[in-house]
């Protein structure tokens, strides 16, 4: 199988079949308008629930009487559900097409919502957000899935923007989701933050029914990757990623058997991958594809910063500098808009490489200013570092999707999509144990400056690793041509 690599390579030398005579009135009409409503309010379902659970963590634990630490639990069983189920979601898509995934899947947010609305007790509760993560792991690979599609019917190389809308709705989404939750919250309680499920699965199951091809038009390039599911593989990827999470909730000596579980599941699932003729995932391709893992590792260290500050800076409001739960979430409010404004303004700029130097710069600089703050600093001054923070947000994960999006093979864009989520939400665990382990005593202050070094030294490591990512440079001149 030909590298991803290998076709940017040749996509820059090779002249247009036609001499460069083609013209737009030439090519096939343009991006089918009616996908666009269904693949952003299912792409957003996921990130709207992992982030307002940020401020209903402690309204939760008051109302079942639990500890921090069971609450915690919320958090943890929606991104565990997530990471596994993405890239297995994302290679079903492949394998069965976007829309009787995306119409499962979205079905599933609305159970998990009625349920969680009507939980009696904390573990109850849990289960909700377990289906719910499965529920939310359909709509984005099915989108990327749809875009490439689509990229492929028209002629065109990058639908700039429809990945921008994407990236945009994801990012936004995800960071108004305090904000969100807060508000919801002082309505009518921390169960409007799952009834609310329940109209916006609806929504998606009416635009989905109405909106998304029935029968998408056979493609030779995804013959291969067609065949039959890989089901020992999915099991092995799932076992190996639940030990390790689990490890990465509760890093302890006393756990040592999760991390060699995960070892001896991660040999078996290559040893697994290397051999049948049809892997889940193609860790030979995979292997062989350098800019695509670095884009997986920049996913990983922009997303543990993103999700310490929100897991991080969100509780410390309410205890360390004592705000309430819609007060903290309007604080972060801003944080979102800056995010909108600065995917918006670069969205349809094909250079990848510049956004993401800026995005390591900026959150280097926000991770800093973190660190200026304590329990008398003013509201402006938390306002000013979420705008900060919010800067990198909206310009990292744009960039990432859009370096995917050349890099995997055609064939498996769902999957890598999904592949790219796990690698968010892995970030978001490691986000998770950090906040975790500085937060011990509670969300003090000290806990908070110590958090912060913590997020420094991973924004160093992302701006380290793009300025050694020379493909990124390719990946810019390909998305600039398909346009020219």
């Amino acid at each position: 199988m030909t590298s991803p690599t290998a076709r940017l390579s040749r996509s820059l030398r090779r002249p247009p079949e036609d001499g460069g005579r083609e013209t737009r009135q030439d090519r096939p009409e343009g991006f089918n308008r009616k996908l666009i409503a269904p693949m952003l309010l299912g792409s957003v379902l996921n990130p709207v629930n992992s982030s307002m659970i940020a401020v209903a963590l402690i309204p939760i634990g008051t109302a079942f009487g639990t500890p921090p630490s069971q609450t915690a639990w919320l958090v943890s069983a929606l991104y565990l559900a997530t990471a596994v189920g993405q890239p297995v979601v994302g290679r079903l898509v492949d394998t069965y097409g976007p829309r009787r995934l995306y119409l499962i899947g979205t079905s599933l947010v609305g159970i998990a919502g009625l349920l969680g609305a009507l939980a009696p007790s904390l573990g109850f509760l849990i289960a909700a957000r377990v289906l719910l993560g499965f529920g939310t792991s359909a709509a984005y690979p099915a989108s990327m899935h749809l875009t490439r599609s689509e990229a492929r019917r028209t002629g065109g190389d990058s639908p700039a923007g429809v990945l921008t809308a994407l990236a945009i709705a994801n990012q936004t989404v995800a960071v108004i989701g305090p904000t969100l939750g807060g508000l919801l919250i002082g309505a009518g309680g921390w169960r409007t933050m799952f009834t609310v499920n329940i109209p916006l699965s609806l929504a998606c199951l009416v635009l989905g029914t109405l909106r998304l091809p029935r029968h998408p038009a056979p493609d030779r390039e995804q013959t291969s990757a067609t065949g039959r599911v890989d089901l020992a593989g999915m099991a092995l990827f799932a076992a190996m990623l639940v030990s390790l999470m689990l490890f990465l909730m509760s890093p302890r000596l006393a756990r040592w058997y999760l991390p060699v579980l995960a070892a001896v599941a991660t040999t078996g699932f290559a040893v697994r991958e290397l051999r049948v003729p049809e892997p889940f995932i193609d860790l030979r391709v995979l292997g062989g594809n350098g800019p695509m893992l670095a884009t997986f590792v920049r996913q990983l260290l922009s997303y543990t910063a993103a999700y310490a500050f929100m897991y991080g800076f969100t509780p410390w409001l309410e205890e360390g500098r004592g705000l309430n739960a819609s007060v903290a979430g309007l604080v972060l409010l801003p944080l979102s808009l800056s995010a909108l404004l600065v995917s918006g303004a670069t969205g349809r700029r094909s250079e990848i490489r510049g956004k993401l130097v800026a995005g390591g710069l900026f959150q280097i600089a926000a991770c800093a200013a973190l660190l200026l703050v304590d329990s008398g600093s003013s509201l402006w001054l938390l306002v000013a570092v979420g705008v900060l923070m919010g800067i990198p947000q909206g310009l990292n994960g744009l960039a990432n999707q859009n370096a995917l999006y050349h890099q995997a093979d055609p064939a498996r864009i769902g999957s890598a999509a999904g592949l790219l989520r796990t690698f968010m939400y892995l970030g978001a665990m490691t986000a998770s144990a950090a906040t975790a382990a500085f937060f011990g005593e509670g969300a003090r202050t000290g806990g908070l400056h110590r958090l912060a070094l913590f997020m420094l030294a991973g924004a160093v490591l992302l701006l380290a690793v793009t300025l050694l990512d020379r493909s990124l440079h390719r990946v810019g001149l390909v998305t600039a041509r398909a346009r020219a």
